[in-house]
């Protein structure tokens, strides 16, 4: 066994990028060599012996924990075989020379209550006490005193509370003085977020969401506290990243009263997965990446002005896709979907499309179609079909003289009909107000009549390539005596 006792001097204080707290920042910092970390009156004990091995030896842990940068300065040492001896070394000027039975009783805590009796049976020492009779120590002295001497020679085990990391976040910090600008509270949030990185290094693990709550004067008659949440994309454990974003945030914040204390809370984490290193300098990222440049314009910008096109499950082309916000509620990308949104996607998928080289068309028409028809997939018909450069928003609505679609002229079918049938798995709902983009258009893909369709490629001689489509005894639900011809894209 092999003990280290660690103190800082009181004039020790936490810096401002570290734990206000300087034994608990001692505390968390040393669990880094061990899980053996307990805090005894005013110092933190360490036993190493059984992480000795994973550092290259006792020697080589002891020259990290000697030479470590700590989270505060100075601190003093003292080491034994047992925690006793490592605590009581720690007020010895040379300490490595001083033996057991040298040590002075005041540096027993067990002895201090007694020091005054003891010194007149002339014990000063840990060794004239272990030389009296334990009997009469014991009734005159109390049980306690007997088992400190015992643990401290080693014949009685070392019982401690082991320093823990809690399961969740939390610190408070109060202010030196009122503050009533949201900007300036993040002098006093960057303490917390010190407090934080640390937490977050010792559990390896990345924030996903933050509360920062503050507490205002009660004394005027307003809300007594508020409190913004901070979401990001991926998990993170960037201070520098998440001290911009809440700099955007509380730039947007009020204060209803002058704030007197803060709060920050984790309420979301996720263990971080560790990343390659590289020697080669053009391998090395250089930059903030592109998520945290999103996150960072939406907080500043705000959530509904930083888009990004999400695809839906659906073979519909105007419900393809759907803009969303690059940093919905902190997650991107279809993985940010609730349970239900996902439901309905996986819904979508049961779609049948069918393509069919069937029509009226020319020589270069069927050509065309039936070279993109052989070189699809049978699982897949609709991959070979021809998209145009540019969607309409609407579908224009064409108009038809003797059963031939009109556009800028006579339209000419040049390929098709490519079939789609697709949305008959949802009728026609009236939608809720939704709460999100994506939602929304989910919900409004499921309240569109389902499509039947057949599309073309096709032209006129004053206009484009077209995309247009015919509906097939029209559309589910659609009132039309008879089918209608749409022009829905433009090939560029």
């Amino acid at each position: 066994m092999h003990w280290i006792a660690l103190q800082p001097q009181p004039e020790a204080a936490a810096p401002a990028d570290t734990l206000t707290d300087p034994l608990t920042a001692l505390g968390w910092w040393a669990l880094q060599f061990t899980p053996k970390v307990a805090q005894v009156s005013g110092a933190v004990l360490l036993e190493v012996s059984a992480s000795a091995r994973l550092w290259g030896g006792q020697t080589a842990l002891l020259r990290h924990i000697h030479m470590e940068k700590k989270p505060v300065a100075p601190v003093i040492y003292g080491q034994g075989d047992t925690s006793l001896i490592a605590f009581a070394r720690l007020d010895q000027p040379h300490r490595a020379l001083v033996q057991t039975d040298d040590l002075p009783l005041s540096a027993l805590l067990a002895a201090q209550p007694h020091l005054g009796t003891l010194a007149r049976l002339g014990c000063t020492r840990w060794g004239q006490l272990r030389a009296l009779p334990r009997a009469g120590v014991a009734r005159r002295f109390g049980a306690a005193l007997v088992d400190a001497l015992d643990q401290a020679y080693g014949t009685r085990p070392d019982v401690y509370p082991w320093l823990t990391l809690p399961d969740v976040f939390e610190a408070t910090l109060e202010l030196t003085a009122d503050v009533g600008s949201a900007p300036a509270l993040l002098f006093g949030a960057r303490r917390l977020l010190a407090q934080l990185s640390v937490w977050l290094q010792m559990r390896q693990r990345g924030v996903l969401a933050i509360e920062l709550g503050w507490t205002m004067d009660a004394r005027r008659n307003t809300a007594k506290e508020g409190a913004l949440v901070l979401r990001t994309s991926q998990a993170s454990a960037d201070m520098t990243h998440l001290q911009r974003l809440l700099a955007e945030r509380l730039g947007q914040v009020a204060l209803a009263a002058p704030v007197q204390s803060l709060r920050l809370r984790s309420l979301e984490t996720q263990a971080l997965q560790g990343v390659s290193a590289s020697l080669l300098l053009d391998d090395q990222p250089q930059g903030d990446s592109l998520g945290h440049l999103l996150e960072r314009l939406s907080a500043r910008l705000g959530a509904d002005k930083v888009l990004c096109l999400q695809a839906l499950a659906d073979h519909r082309p105007e419900q393809m896709q759907a803009w969303t916000p690059a940093a919905r509620d902190g997650h991107s990308g279809a993985a940010g979907a609730t349970p239900a949104v996902r439901h309905k996607q996986s819904q979508a998928n049961t779609a049948d499309l069918i393509a069919e080289g069937q029509g009226d068309t020319g020589a270069a028409g069927q050509k065309i179609f039936k070279k993109s028809q052989h070189s699809s997939s049978p699982k897949n018909p609709w991959a070979s079909a021809l998209y145009p450069t540019w969607l309409l928003a609407e579908p224009l609505k064409l108009a038809v003289y003797q059963q031939q679609p009109h556009y800028l002229g006579p339209l000419t079918l040049l390929a098709g009909p490519q079939r789609l049938e697709s949305g008959w798995w949802a009728a026609p709902t009236a939608s809720p107000v939704p709460q999100e983009r994506l939602a929304a258009a989910l919900q409004l893909r499921e309240s569109a009549p389902a499509a039947l369709r057949d599309y073309y490629v096709a032209r006129s001689e004053h206009s484009p390539l077209l995309w247009v489509y015919r509906e097939r005894l029209g559309s589910m639900g659609s009132k039309q005596p008879a089918p209608a011809w749409f022009l829905h894209g433009v090939f560029g």
